[in-house]
């Protein structure tokens, strides 16, 4: 297995960690019995703002720790260099999840058009935003493993 499919299966198994976390963590913060006032946008508000700085830093040292066990257990350094291959791969996953992340913004936008509360609305952007990344790690996988 090459260094871009343990990557790709770290950072996917990250994220899917990292977002249930973060949700089981902030879900029985919910303001209960409150339907659109100031409190119910700042729980939101601030759920989108933490979980992307949690994502972020979390990412960040997911990654210095799986380059420094990579290094350990195989003695190879990081890839310096990225090739044709892997600018074309890292273009499909970004188109993937990019199309995943604008469909769900749509449905999200689609869901205040018939009435629906505010709350739904955030959930299908978070979780868009979920499976966009998602999206992104399994195409890059994919390719990585059956070519382009």
């Amino acid at each position: 297995m090459t260094y871009q499919e343990k990557k790709s299966i770290v950072s996917l198994i990250s994220s899917i960690l990292i977002f249930a976390a973060y949700c089981l963590y902030r879900y029985p913060q919910y303001p209960e019995g409150v339907m659109d006032s100031k409190e119910i946008f700042h729980y939101w508000g601030s759920f989108v703002l933490v979980l992307t700085l949690v994502s972020i830093a979390a990412h960040i040292v997911i990654s210095i720790i799986f380059n420094i066990f990579f290094r350990m257990t195989t003695g190879e350094k990081e890839p310096s260099f990225a090739d044709e291959l892997d600018k074309l791969i890292d273009l499909k996953a970004f188109r993937n999840s990019f199309l995943v992340f604008i469909l769900g913004f749509l449905l999200a936008m689609g869901s205040l058009n018939f009435d629906q509360p505010s709350k739904v609305m955030f959930i299908i952007l978070i979780v868009s935003g979920f499976l966009s990344d998602v999206t992104g790690s399994l195409t890059r996988l994919f390719h990585y493993k059956k070519g382009v």
